[in-house]
């Protein structure tokens, strides 16, 4: 979107402007079937108020195919090389285990019809970095508040609108722990209604409120506060398993593949409980500098996970600066 010459919105709010093109680069048309959101986060030069699928309908017949695609390959190129260091990001060590490298091998073997919800926080992060949508896949976030805690709700509803579908939740320990914990009982209860037994909760275990803990980082150059950031360690494994549901727990990275493949094939919903690195930086190729001057300011404070945290980051950035393949 940051380079697009024409921009085009389809029934989306999309907060985060700073992702747009520079004001005036582009011509921008909008549909939305509420008018309010129409030109709330660039000018808009078509207004289309209206449902988004019977407004597309009627545009698609007026497109015209360009024999230039210069661009398209460009973007395509970008695209290409991106992936490739997103695998690099991914197969980094990490102490335990790199959360990039969970969604990474979960993506190489998920099926083409499943549903996957993602959890606000640093589960959203890998998510939507790391995964290859494609087939019939679908997938939900909470993406208007940011709200804690929807991802395992949000699959169970999944799995009642779709019984003959899979399922996967990506969500963080803070999320179970306020009341993640507490829908499991509800998939144990309902379980036996869904043709379909899969549904994998995937656990990022890393006893941190891990987007918070970054915010603070890189926005206010404040160290991890570890009183209010710190969560208390739990089995979810062990939990899952007293209410009767599958469970597999993973500290090896190099149990991740046979992990998702167990849980994938299961004949009854399944928790995957993963040890991750609170200190992999879910850092994006754009970070400004101040964003890199506060993470530095933070770790000069006093940072719990200081030299950890500088050695992640490092490796993690520079994963972009390596030449890629030529296709």
């Amino acid at each position: 979107m940051r380079d697009c010459d024409t921009l085009l919105i389809v029934g989306s709010n999309f907060p985060y402007s700073q992702f747009l093109p520079e004001f005036g680069q582009a011509r921008a048309v909008q549909i939305d079937i509420d008018a309010t959101m129409i030109g709330m986060r660039y000018p808009v030069e078509v207004c289309l108020v209206g449902d988004a699928k019977t407004t597309l309908a009627e545009l698609i017949p007026l497109l015209e195919r360009k024999s230039d695609t210069t661009w398209r390959d460009t973007v395509v190129a970008n695209v290409g090389r991106w992936w490739e260091t997103v695998e690099r990001q991914a197969m980094l060590g990490a102490r335990p285990v790199n959360p990039m490298r969970v969604v990474w091998e979960l993506s190489r073997r998920i099926p083409e019809d499943a549903i996957v919800t993602a959890d606000s926080g640093s589960a959203a992060n890998w998510y939507a970095r790391c995964l290859r949508v494609r087939g019939r896949m679908r997938g939900s976030l909470s993406g208007t508040l940011a709200t804690m805690g929807p991802g395992v709700p949000y699959a169970i509803g999944a799995k009642f609108a779709h019984p003959d579908r899979p399922v996967i939740a990506l969500v963080g320990d803070g999320a179970m722990q306020m009341n993640g914990l507490a829908e499991l009982l509800t998939i144990s209860r309902y379980r036996d209604q869904w043709a379909d037994p899969r549904l994998v909760v995937c656990v990022f275990h890393n006893n941190d409120l891990n987007q918070v803990t970054w915010e603070l980082r890189s926005m206010g150059g404040a160290p991890k506060f570890e009183q209010s950031q710190s969560l208390p360690d739990l089995s979810y494994a062990q939990v899952a398993r007293v209410f009767g549901l599958g469970a597999v727990a993973v500290d090896d990275p190099d149990d991740l593949a046979g992990a998702w493949q167990q849980a994938l094939s299961a004949d009854r919903p399944t928790v995957l409980d993963v040890r991750c690195d609170p200190e992999v930086p879910p850092i994006p190729p754009h970070a400004s500098w101040e964003q890199m001057k506060s993470t530095a300011e933070a770790v000069l404070r006093g940072d719990p996970n200081a030299w950890h945290l500088i050695t992640q980051g490092t490796k993690t950035k520079a994963q972009e600066f390596i030449p890629h393949h030529d296709n």
